[in-house]
C-alpha cells in the first residue's frame, strides 16, 4: 500500500510533546486558499490569550510569491481572519482560522472568491438562503492509484460499493471517521457521510448553512480532510474524474432553498427559481469548477448519475438531470432543490454567489453586474 513516509513516524511519541501544558499560551493556525484556488495552506502562531471571537485574532501576512498568488519584488499577502474553529489537531485552547487574502493594496486576490460572495449574500440576506453541500472525494496513495484498488488492476464493478459494508467493498473508513469526529470538534456543520459508488470514493455534507457560512465551513472541512489524511498517509483528491472508463465522477451537489421555498406552497417558488437557472445554464458552468468548466466536462457526460454539460435537465428524484427536486418535496408542495452540476473541486463561494445572482438578483446572461456595495 503506497503511503507517505511520515505517516509512519512513531505517534506515540508525538503523542508525548502533545500533553505538555502550554503556560497560557494559545496556539492559532491561519488557514487560507491559494492560487491554484483549489489547495489550502496554513501556518501558526502563538497568542498570549484564548481569543474569545473573530476579533481577538490579529490579522498576519505570508510571501504570496510560494503560493502563485505574488511576484517575488512584491510578495507580502496579508491574511485577514474571518472564521474560527476549535483545533481538532492540537486541541483545545488551540484554534483553527480561516483567512480571506489581500494583496498589497487591500484588494483581494485573485482566488479570493469569498469578497465578492459576502458583499452578495448581505445583499441578499432577508431572502434567508440555506445552503447543504454535498463533498465527494477520492482516497488515494501517495502514487497516485486509488487506495486499496490493486496495484495492476481494477476492483469488481460498480454496485456493492455505495454506502458499503465489508472490507471487500469499503476503503479508508478510518479516515472517513476521524475526519467527521475532527469536524463535529471544530464546530464545523458537517451532518453526514457515506462510500460513494466509485470503490475509494466518499463523500460528507456540509450544512444547512445559511449565507456566507456555507462556504466557509465547506472550506474548513476539506482542510480537516487533507490534514487528516496527511497523519494517515494518503490523499485526498477533489479531482471530478480522477479514473477514466466505467467509474463514476465526483461532484459537489447543492441544496438550496430561500425563507419562501420553505413556506407553504414553497413550490412554486422552486420552479420559479429552476426556471432563472435553466436560462443561465452556460455561465453556471463556467463557475462550477476552477476552470471554467473543462474540469466539469470531464465528469458531466450524461452518464454516471450525471446530465449532460451542453444541456440543462430538472425533474423529481431524476439522478441524471442538472437539478433534481426531491421525491418529499415534490409530495410535501415546499423545500428545497439539489444542482448537481457543481464539480468536486468547485469553489463553494464561486456556486453559492452565482446561484444567489441568478435566483435571487433576477442577474441574466453570462456577465455579473456590479452593485452600490455600499
Amino acid at each position: 500500500m503506497s503511503v507517505s513516509h511520515s505517516s509512519r513516524l512513531n505517534k506515540l511519541v508525538r503523542e508525548q510533546y502533545m500533553r505538555l501544558p502550554q503556560g497560557g499560551l494559545v496556539q492559532v493556525t491561519y488557514v487560507w486558499i491559494d492560487g491554484s484556488g483549489e489547495g489550502v495552506r496554513c501556518k501558526s502562531r502563538t497568542l498570549d490569550k484564548e481569543p474569545k471571537s473573530i476579533e481577538d485574532v490579529p490579522e498576519w501576512n505570508f510571501d504570496g510569491s510560494s503560493t502563485a498568488q505574488a511576484e517575488g519584488s512584491n510578495s507580502d499577502m496579508f491574511l485577514v481572519p474571518v472564521c474560527m474553529f476549535r483545533d481538532p489537531f492540537c486541541l483545545d485552547p488551540n484554534k483553527l482560522v480561516l483567512c480571506e487574502v489581500l494583496k498589497y493594496n487591500r484588494k483581494p486576490a485573485e482566488t479570493n472568491l469569498r469578497h465578492t460572495c459576502k458583499k452578495v449574500m448581505d445583499l441578499v440576506k432577508d431572502s434567508h438562503p440555506w445552503f447543504g453541500m454535498e463533498q465527494e472525494y477520492t482516497l488515494l496513495g501517495v502514487n497516485g492509484h486509488p487506495y486499496g484498488w490493486p496495484d495492476n488492476g481494477f476492483p469488481g464493478p460498480q454496485g456493492p460499493y455505495y454506502c458499503g459494508v465489508g472490507a471487500d467493498k469499503v476503503y479508508g473508513r478510518d479516515i472517513v471517521e476521524s475526519h467527521y469526529k475532527a469536524c463535529l470538534y471544530a464546530g464545523v456543520k458537517i451532518c453526514g457521510t457515506n462510500a460513494e459508488v466509485m470503490p475509494s470514493q466518499w463523500e460528507f455534507q456540509v450544512g444547512p448553512c445559511e449565507g456566507i457560512e456555507m462556504g466557509d465551513h465547506l472550506w474548513m472541512a476539506r482542510f480537516i480532510l487533507h490534514r487528516v489524511c496527511e497523519d494517515f498517509g494518503v490523499v485526498a483528491t477533489l479531482d471530478p474524474k480522477p479514473m477514466t472508463g466505467n467509474w463514476n465522477g465526483a461532484g459537489c451537489h447543492t441544496n438550496y432553498s430561500t425563507e419562501e421555498m420553505r413556506k407553504e406552497g414553497g413550490l412554486k417558488h422552486i420552479e420559479a427559481a429552476i426556471e432563472k437557472l435553466s436560462k443561465r445554464h452556460d455561465y453556471h458552468i463556467c463557475v462550477y469548477d476552477p476552470r471554467g468548466g473543462r474540469d466539469n466536462s470531464r465528469r458531466l457526460t450524461g452518464h454516471h448519475e450525471t446530465s449532460n454539460i451542453f444541456e440543462f435537465s430538472a425533474g423529481v428524484a431524476n439522478r441524471g438531470a442538472s437539478i433534481r427536486i426531491p421525491r418529499q418535496v415534490g409530495q410535501d408542495g415546499f423545500g428545497y432543490f439539489e444542482d448537481r452540476r457543481p464539480a468536486a473541486n468547485c469553489d463553494p463561494y464561486a456556486v453559492t454567489e452565482a446561484i444567489m445572482r441568478t435566483t435571487v438578483l433576477n442577474e441574466t446572461g453570462v456577465e455579473t453586474k456590479e452593485y452600490n456595495w455600499g
